[in-house]
């Protein structure tokens, strides 16, 4: 059994019966988007989820240990995949899914989000869910592993809403890496909202408006469908 990450856990609201599990980048940790909390105004309460990944040495920055999803080891980022370490990732997401689930958060209430290298461990393992989850936002990030998505992704999945957003002149995950997977997940079923700006490798106002948006529809769509 895969052991919970050490994470941060900040509730919007009582008894929140919606959850966000939210990854943070390469050499940050869970501290980073705490402030998502106070930014994103949505109607129900949420109960959010900033887990530390854990540490790690990182062969592109010297072998320095930090603390990463999993390691790179060259500047074309989705060369050389550290296919293990995406995977141990994917599963401690799973363990955080599975304690929100037995908490009693339906799985259609459960988000994941991520910026860069937790944007692509967020989207791998949104694919892999055996049942829909609530949606996941893909943010400066892209598709790992993705010759292996075809055989992989799951049905229940497809089911599952995708946000892509990501900054027009960014060079550490460039535009066309984004875009490319994008395409490859539309190809695959899923359905995408994609959202670029200008801006580097980083989150702008709009994108955090465009964010809240997003879940907003979700929640409410959610409610709708369990009304029905």
């Amino acid at each position: 059994m895969t052991a919970i990450l050490s994470h941060i856990a900040l509730d919007s609201g009582k008894n929140p019966q919606y959850s966000i599990i939210w990854l943070h980048g390469l050499g940050a940790d869970g501290q980073d988007f705490v402030s998502m909390v106070d930014e994103l105004q949505l109607p129900v309460a949420m109960r959010y989820l900033f887990p530390h990944a854990p540490l790690r040495p990182v062969t592109i920055n010297g072998g320095f240990v930090m603390r990463a999803w999993y390691d790179i080891a060259s500047n074309q980022i989705n060369a050389m995949q550290d296919a293990v370490g995406i995977r141990e990732s994917q599963s401690a997401v799973e363990a955080l899914i599975g304690q929100e689930m037995a908490r009693g958060i339906a799985a259609e209430h459960i988000f994941l989000a991520g910026f860069s290298q937790g944007g692509a461990v967020a989207l791998h393992t949104a694919l892999r869910q055996r049942v829909p989850l609530g949606g996941v936002l893909v943010l400066s990030a892209y598709l790992p592993l993705a010759d292996t998505a075809s055989t992989e992704a799951t049905g229940s999945s497809r089911q599952t809403p995708v946000f892509m957003a990501h900054g027009r002149n960014d060079p550490i995950v460039p535009l066309h890496l984004g875009m490319a997977s994008k395409a490859q997940l539309l190809a695959l079923g899923y359905s995408v909202e994609w959202h670029d700006y200008a801006m580097q490798h980083s989150v702008n106002e709009q994108e955090l408006r465009d964010i809240e948006t997003w879940l907003k529809n979700r929640i409410i769509d959610s409610a709708q469908i369990e009304h029905k």
